[in-house]
C-alpha cells in the first residue's frame, strides 16, 4: 500500500507564500522525525509523496490532530515562535504520516488543496 504525508494549513491566517512554505516545512520534517526509520525508508523509496491540504482554523486543526493520535498516526502541530507575520505560540499547520494513503485519505480525504 502506497504511503504518503499530508500537510494541514489553517487558511484563516492567510499566510505569505513563503511562510506557508517554511511552516509546512517544519511539520514535515518533524513528523518524519517521528515517524519509525523503516516506514520512513519505504515512504522515501516511494518519492516521499506528500499534499498541503486546508483547514478553516484553529478548531479544525485541532479536530485532525485528534482524529490522527485517535487513529495512531504520526503527528506534528507546529506552534510559530512570532518572529516575522505572526503572533508567538500561533498554531499555523499539522502533519500527519507518512503512513498509509487509505489511512490517511479516510481523515483528510474531504479537505481541499491548499
Amino acid at each position: 500500500m502506497p504511503l504518503k504525508q499530508v500537510i494541514l494549513i489553517r487558511d484563516d491566517l492567510k499566510l505569505p507564500k513563503g511562510k506557508m512554505a517554511a511552516q509546512a516545512a517544519h511539520a514535515s520534517v518533524e513528523a518524519v522525525l517521528r515517524s519509525e526509520k523503516d516506514k520512513v525508508k519505504e515512504w522515501r523509496m516511494e518519492g516521499m509523496g506528500k499534499i498541503a491540504l486546508k483547514v478553516e482554523n484553529k478548531t479544525e486543526l485541532y479536530r485532525y490532530l485528534q482524529l490522527a493520535k485517535d487513529n495512531d498516526l504520526v503527528c506534528a502541530l507546529i506552534t510559530d515562535a512570532g518572529k516575522t507575520v505572526i503572533a508567538p505560540g500561533t498554531e499555523t499547520c499539522l502533519a500527519i504520516g507518512p503512513d498509509d494513503e487509505d489511512k490517511i485519505d479516510e481523515l483528510t480525504g474531504k479537505l481541499k488543496l491548499m
